[in-house]
Formats: structure tokens, C-alpha cells, sequence
């Protein structure tokens, strides 16, 4: 019997060591983020009903230099999809709609080519509405001032030729959410931060989550702040917060993500039947309001979030009943890329952490082959030579310096982003292919 004891006693001091090893080496990955990559937020990482690590890294106001912690509320950018979502998929429990509703059915004076559109689509963003987002200018501070309902933000794009035919594309739509939002209030009579409220946040005890609102008095706001220099930081432009609505509106914190983690795992706020519907992919392993695709091997839905002055990210891990949740409130804070060294600390993958990468000497002869303008995404990047350091500017961005971890490819550990340049025939860079946040785009030299 005494035996027994002392082997029970014996096996949970080892699962507590284990387990304390492991949140040392989880907190080291985000100890390494901030340092290298100035990280500034709150990370949780659990399994199942276990919380193994969490933690506040950094500031949530560098002014009165108050700490973050897992408490701190941020502005969730686009993880607010995933609840827009859950809304529509309850309304259809509700029997206030289906997904198969024709979406011009909720709102007024849609335009014809909008008219064969379907919430599914709107759901999975193969709609081919345009994006209010994509057009230019509309983040200038003077726009971004300016409150806006949801029809009208919707209406915003109406006389932009479509993307594509409904369902025959996909592309990234924000005007599709904020759609959805307008679609959730009419079919419920409700608000949609009511709505929110009232069906998803309240039976799930999630009380430090909500829709933003600028002017409201709120315990424990992060204020957000993006860089303005290799080593500083600037507030935030300040965003109305009607004009991201049901694609962006709505802020939490790492513990009450956690609370909404294992809700999914239960009938709570879905049905089974929806949640199965939710985290099934349409297309581009995009499903409703969730990306699906795996990590390391294991399963993994999950969603990324950027808004002015924040980052963040949610991975979810169902198979092995795990969770990483990363907030920031840093823009360029890369929660995708600690999220996914987090997600690789917990699975015993090997990592390098920023800061381990091995950099070498690059002569600043090879280096001038680099300079030049190039067309990436959204954006133009500037490559210069500085004195023998290779420097980086995208567009209404600072400097940054791009450590050479080859003659070809450099690391920005500032932002998290790896750079690869592509040699032409004379030898100089012809191509530059960006990787950040798991992403990898590239653009010609146009210089």
C-alpha cells in the first residue's frame, strides 16, 4: 500500500517537472521573440484542460510603462471572423437563415452583379466582392476618422468590377465579413456587438471580450503601437472602430480565448453538425472564418489577426487537444511566426529561435548586387547598402537591417520576415521573395 503512494507521489512530481520544463522552453521562445523580434504581448499555451505556460511579455502602455500580462486585452483583428461565423451558423440553428440564402436576401439595393451571391460564399470568401480594404486610401487617418454603418461599408465597393463569378474564385474579402455583420442584425434584430454579447461571449463567461469601442472605459486595454525605427516605437493611427466591424471589430484576452478554445470542443455555443460545417474547408484550406492546415504534421485550424497596432493569433491543435495563443501589441509583433515556434516547442520539434540563426560575413561588393527597388505584394521594398550593412524600407515604413545568413538570403529579425534574392544572368538581383508570418511573397527589381 505504502509503495502504492509513493509510486503515485513519484509519477506527478515527474509529470510537474515535465511540465515546468516544458513552460521554461516556451518561455524562452517568447523571451527570444521579444528580444530579437520585440515582441510585446501575452502568450498562452495548454493541453486540454491544463495550462501550460502563460505570460505577458513587454508593455501594454510603454508611456506609464505598465506590463502586459494574460489579462491585458487586445484588439483581435481578423480572429473576430471566427465569431462572425459561430453567429451565422447559430442563426441557421435558430432558423433565421441558411447558408444557402442568397445574401441580397438581408440587405437593400444590392447591385446586380451581387445579386447570385450566397452567405456560404461570403463565409468562405469566394464571393468576388471587392474589398473595402484594397481601396486606396481608405486607411488615410482623415478616412479612418469616419464612422460608417455596415451597409454602408459594404456599399462602399459596389461599383468595382467583382474578383471573380460567385464561386468560381477566392480571394481574401473583408467587405464579405462586414456583409455578414449587416446580415447577422437583420435576421436576429439585434446589434451585432449585442448579438455577440448576448450568444457567444456571456454563456461562455468570456467577460473581458467584446466589440471595441474607442470611447468606452476599458480595464486592462493594451494600447497599441507599431515601429517607427530599428528601435522605438509610435502609437498607432488611430481607427474608428465601426469601419472593421463584423471582419475586425472585437478585442479579448489570451485566458478568455482559452475559455472559447474548449467551448469548441462542446456543444456550448454549435451544435456539433455546425462546428463540423465551420471548421470544413471551402477552398485555399480556408472553411468559415478558419484556416485549416496542418502544422508539424498534426492537424490545425487557426486564424491570424492584424489591426492598427496589433497582431495576434489563435492555433488550435483538435487531435491533440492543444491550443497557442499569441496577442500583441506591436504591428509588426509576428505572433504567426512565435505561434508557430511555440506549436514546435510543444510538439518536440527542433527550433531555431531569432537570435540562433547563424549569421555570416557578406563582402559589400556582393551586397551592392542587392540594391535596387522591388515590387512586392502590396508594397515597394528598397534595398540599400549602408557602409556594408544591407537595409530594407518598405513603403511608409522604417528601416530596417537584414542580417545575411548567406550571400543570397538575410534575416530582419526587427519584423520577423526572412528575404531570399533570386540572381539574374548579370549576375544582380533580379527577384526577391519575402517569407513572414509563414507567408512568402516576391516581386521583380524595377531599378
Amino acid at each position: 500500500m505504502f509503495q502504492r503512494i509513493i509510486l503515485f507521489i513519484a509519477i506527478a512530481f515527474s509529470a510537474m517537472a515535465q511540465e515546468a520544463s516544458l513552460s521554461s522552453k516556451l518561455d524562452r521562445a517568447a523571451e527570444a521573440y521579444q528580444k530579437n523580434r520585440r515582441f510585446m504581448g501575452s502568450v498562452l499555451v495548454a493541453k486540454g484542460d491544463k495550462v501550460i505556460h502563460e505570460k505577458g511579455y513587454g508593455l501594454a502602455n510603454i508611456e506609464w510603462n505598465v506590463p502586459n500580462s494574460p489579462v491585458t486585452k487586445f484588439r483581435l483583428g481578423s480572429i473576430t471572423k471566427q465569431f462572425t461565423a459561430t453567429a451565422i451558423l447559430q442563426l441557421q440553428e435558430q432558423g433565421k437563415l441558411k447558408v444557402t440564402d442568397l445574401a441580397c436576401k438581408y440587405v437593400d439595393d444590392c447591385p446586380d452583379k451581387w445579386k447570385a451571391v450566397t452567405i456560404h460564399q461570403l463565409l468562405s470568401h469566394t464571393s468576388g466582392i471587392p474589398s473595402y480594404t484594397e481601396i486606396p486610401g481608405f486607411f488615410t487617418p482623415k478616412t479612418a476618422r469616419i464612422p460608417l454603418s455596415p451597409v454602408e461599408i459594404v456599399m462602399l465597393t459596389k461599383d468595382k468590377p467583382m474578383e471573380f463569378q460567385p464561386g468560381e474564385g477566392w480571394k481574401y474579402d473583408n467587405s464579405g465579413y462586414v456583409f455578414l455583420g449587416a446580415i447577422i442584425e437583420k435576421a436576429s434584430g439585434e446589434k451585432y456587438a449585442d448579438y455577440l454579447e448576448k450568444h457567444i461571449f456571456a454563456p461562455l463567461d468570456m467577460n473581458d471580450s467584446g466589440y471595441d469601442v474607442t470611447s468606452k472605459i476599458l480595464p486592462n486595454r493594451a494600447s497599441g503601437y507599431e515601429p517607427s525605427g530599428p528601435t522605438s516605437f509610435k502609437n498607432a493611427d488611430y481607427l474608428d472602430m465601426s469601419l472593421p466591424h463584423a471582419a475586425g471589430s472585437l478585442y479579448s484576452t489570451a485566458r478568455d480565448l482559452y475559455r472559447w478554445d474548449r467551448a469548441l470542443y462542446t456543444d456550448k455555443v454549435l451544435s456539433k453538425e455546425s462546428r463540423e460545417k465551420m471548421f470544413t474547408v471551402v477552398s485555399r484550406n480556408y472553411a468559415y472564418g478558419w484556416m485549416v492546415a496542418p502544422m508539424f504534421n498534426h492537424k490545425q485550424i487557426g486564424h491570424g489577426g492584424g489591426i492598427n497596432g496589433f497582431s495576434t493569433q489563435i492555433s488550435r491543435f483538435p487531435d491533440d487537444d492543444a491550443v497557442v495563443i499569441v496577442l500583441s501589441n506591436n504591428m509588426a509583433g509576428n505572433p504567426g511566426a512565435l505561434a508557430r515556434d511555440l506549436a514546435a516547442t510543444l510538439f518536440g520539434e527542433k527550433v531555431t529561435l531569432p537570435g540562433e540563426e547563424k549569421i555570416v560575413s557578406v563582402d559589400s561588393k556582393v551586397l551592392d548586387r542587392h540594391v535596387g527597388t522591388y515590387d512586392v505584394g502590396p508594397m515597394k521594398i528598397t534595398v540599400t547598402n549602408e557602409t556594408g550593412h544591407l537595409m530594407i524600407q518598405p513603403t511608409n515604413q522604417p528601416k530596417f537591417e537584414a542580417l545575411p545568413l548567406s550571400e543570397t538570403q538575410f534575416t530582419v529579425r526587427q519584423v520577423g520576415a526572412t528575404l531570399n534574392f533570386v540572381v539574374g544572368p548579370d549576375g544582380r538581383a533580379a527577384e526577391l521573395k519575402l517569407t513572414q508570418g509563414g507567408q512568402t511573397m516576391s516581386g521583380k527589381r524595377v531599378n
